[in-house]
């Protein structure tokens, strides 16, 4: 038998509830995030410029957009698995994180409109210098703090587990335990900061560490999602259970040495910085490179389409080729060329792309009709080669040493070209982003509730 089921039960109501309050927790920020893109691009038109009663209106916009779309996204479809796969126990801390979530992310999104912002475009965490973003962004980071505690102490309440969801249960544990890690690097850099550090600098130090651990975290809820996606949608995996927990701990490794570079290295060095970019270079793909060659050869040589999860598949394959595509990009960094947002886009949209599939598998299990159609196929494909086109067009132009803040007076026509197929496809993927929206909609929408949950489909013998 070279199949193995790796796939999670539907859970009881109560964790169903509060899964979906996430759910649309991470949904609302895209689609927030995306109105904060029209105003980033009406802040530059003429009128609007005019109206709008403060300066740089512009990189404020950015900032929130970035927040939305990758730190509450992100962290939201967090909640998603975690709550999918909780226990009853501490019900209520549950739902109080997930308040305090949306709460904080509600400060965030009208921080701009309560006066000057004067934004920090810092990594990882780009900020606006306004006590009221600074407020928003400690709740919502209270709210999910409260999450990781509490996913610490039900992530193995559930008896009678199949060897397949066990090893499951235990990678989305190994993301709780990850974040545990980037909450107190956080907590340490804080700390460790020198004085003289203010502004970008201070900022970009801050959250320079947890920046990268939570990165960690992030891959391992893709993995799961991987493994997940790839037996619902029909492949067959050669992959035992046993070791796929091994490489769950095999993708914790790095974290473990985080300790020791905040104990040898000063928060406020340059070895500090200079050794989480090692990290993440050497480390990111310890897991990643043999749970995604072990699903690809899945697809290639026992791919058996179960009927009516083609969604999922085509899901599942874009998220591999994106997130190896960012990651053989990285070796490719030789200075501070856009080279570099082409790697972490094709990393954080391979993410990405593997929580929209998880999204439209989970749908059904809430009780949400279940998203089907032409339209919805090509979805994952649209967005996904849109990204491909991205990231293409910026690794071309960081071979020509286009810096990441030049202007298109300084290009040559291959860096112009490249610039333009990178423009291109980050159209395409814009357009791919909004069906997703709007296919997620129409299955949350009123009226088209499914009453009982799909059950889960898996390859035969």
């Amino acid at each position: 038998m070279l199949t193995n089921k790796f796939t999670l039960p539907v859970p009881d109501s109560n964790a169903r509830r509060l899964t979906t309050g996430w759910l649309l927790l991470g949904l609302s920020a895209l689609v927030i995030g995306g109105l904060y893109t029209i105003l980033v691009v009406l802040s530059r038109t003429p009128f609007f410029q005019e109206v709008i009663p403060w300066v740089d209106f512009f990189r404020t916009a950015l900032v929130v957009h970035v927040n939305l779309t990758v730190l509450v996204w992100f962290l939201a479809f967090a909640g998603v698995l975690w709550s999918y796969t909780s226990s009853a126990r501490c019900l209520s801390c549950g739902w109080f994180a997930l308040g305090l979530a949306c709460l904080g992310t509600l400060i965030i999104v009208i921080s701009p409109f309560t006066g000057e912002s004067h934004p920090l475009m810092n990594n990882y965490v780009p900020v606006l210098q306004n006590t009221v973003f600074f407020v928003g962004l400690i709740i919502f980071g209270a709210g999910f703090c409260l999450l990781v505690l509490r996913s610490c102490l039900t992530s193995f309440d559930n008896d009678n587990q199949t060897s397949g969801e066990s090893s499951l249960r235990f990678g989305l544990f190994i993301a709780v335990v990850t974040s545990l890690f980037a909450l107190g690097a956080l907590i340490f850099s804080f700390l460790g900061i020198d004085d003289g550090f203010e502004g970008l600098a201070y900022f970009d130090r801050l959250f320079w560490g947890s920046g990268h651990i939570i990165q960690f975290s992030h891959t391992q809820l893709m993995l799961v999602a991987w493994l997940w996606l790839a037996t619902v949608s029909g492949a067959y995996l050669r992959i035992s259970p046993r070791v796929a927990l091994f490489l769950f701990i095999l993708g914790l490794q790095p974290v473990l040495a985080v300790p020791v570079i905040y104990l040898v290295f000063d928060v406020s060095s340059g070895n500090h910085l200079f050794w989480f970019i090692q990290l993440m270079k050497y480390g990111g793909a310890i897991a990643a490179v043999p749970i995604g060659a072990a699903t690809l050869l899945a697809i290639i040589e026992k791919w058996r389409p179960s009927p009516g999860f083609e969604i999922e598949r085509n899901a599942l394959i874009f998220s591999i080729l994106l997130f190896g595509a960012g990651g053989v990009i990285g070796f490719m960094i030789s200075g501070s060329t856009v080279t570099v947002p082409a790697h972490y886009h094709g990393s954080i949209v391979g993410i990405t792309i593997a929580f929209m599939g998880m999204t439209y598998h989970l749908l059904p299990q809430l009780g949400f009709a279940r998203v089907s159609g032409k339209l919805a196929r090509w979805q994952p494909g649209l967005y996904g080669s849109g990204q491909l086109m991205h990231i293409t067009g910026l690794a071309w132009s960081g071979g020509y040493n286009v810096a990441r803040k030049s202007t298109d007076s300084e290009r040559g026509i291959e860096q112009i070209a490249g610039m333009g197929l990178m423009g291109f496809g980050g159209l395409i993927s814009i357009i791919g982003g909004i069906v997703f929206l709007v296919l997620v909609y129409r299955s949350m929408r009123p009226g088209r509730h499914n009453p009982s949950q799909q059950t889960e489909p898996g390859p035969g013998p």
